[in-house]
């Protein structure tokens, strides 16, 4: 059974880089499905459990974490009320017997109880906010002491690829630089350490989660490489002509070099999985006496 919620009041909503169009959720969706070994192994939440995920979006990830965790109750939040829509008809699609609960909210201004859910999951939403570690910072009060949180994010700096290009790699740095303008960080996946101890979490563990392809792996290629990777950075073609951050023919052959990697070519990527700890509060001090 899917329910939707929405807060009162208007919620503002975020200048996502890569857009809303249906070209893009096919995207994220491509992506979800051909990482969801590599980045939910490990992730499952108790059945009765109830789980905040943040930034939902489609939902591509919400229907991994309802795979993962069949008995758990999932509460999932965006800003965007369009893709609240498409999450709750992709999930009704896939799991139809599920429990979600859709709401419009804003990050900052979470509307639930204090240590109302006991697990948080944040998938590809830090990397996108103008202030990430105040946005951990809200996710406490509603995390139970003692709760969990899980925040994955990549980072485009961790690119190499075979054959190189420096027009290629000044393509990447195209879509890097217009995620910065939007207020947001492509390079995040390095400091999830320090923003999550920063914000207060303890028990803070970040691995890396590496993506490899070759023409020996074709899944690989054609889901990360092609679709999910070089179809985020040709989404921002017309903006860097527009800025003149590149010519017509030198954004062409970035995207053709990047392209070639997939053609008998090698390609790297790391994504970064942190899990943290929300620590009890601090006892009272007791009061002096005279």
């Amino acid at each position: 059974m899917n329910t939707a919620t929405t807060p009162s009041g208007p919620v503002p909503v975020v200048d996502y880089v890569h857009g809303y169009s249906q070209r893009e959720g096919r995207r994220l969706g491509d992506q979800a499905d051909t990482l969801a070994q590599l980045l939910h192994t490990g992730t499952a939440y108790p059945a009765g459990s109830r789980v905040l995920e943040l930034g939902c979006g489609i939902g591509a990830q919400t229907v991994h974490l309802l795979r993962s965790s069949p008995g758990a109750h999932i509460v999932a939040v965006d800003r965007s009320e369009e893709s609240l829509a498409q999450a709750s008809t992709r999930v009704a699609g896939l799991a139809p017997e599920a429990q979600v609960e859709w709401h419009r909210a804003d990050v900052f201004d979470l509307p639930f109880a204090d240590a109302e859910f006991d697990h948080a999951f944040v998938c590809f939403v830090l990397e996108h906010l103008p202030d990430p570690r105040r946005a951990l910072a809200g996710l406490r009060r509603v995390l139970r002491p003692g709760g969990t949180i899980t925040v994955i994010e990549g980072d485009h700096g961790s690119v190499f690829f075979h054959p190189d290009s420096t027009y290629a790699r000044a393509a990447i740095d195209c879509q890097i630089h217009f995620q910065a303008a939007a207020g947001g960080n492509a390079l995040l996946g390095r400091q999830l350490q320090p923003l999550l101890a920063g914000a207060g979490y303890d028990d803070v563990a970040v691995r890396p989660l590496t993506v490899y392809t070759d023409r020996t792996r074709p899944a690989l290629v054609d889901g990360f490489t092609r679709n999910t990777f070089i179809a985020m950075v040709a989404s921002v073609r017309d903006k860097a002509l527009a800025a003149a951050l590149a010519t017509t023919a030198e954004w062409d052959r970035g995207i053709a070099d990047l392209l070639r990697t997939a053609h008998g070519g090698t390609f790297h990527y790391t994504f970064f999985k942190a899990l943290a700890v929300n620590p009890p509060a601090a006892p009272a001090a007791s009061p002096r006496h005279m």
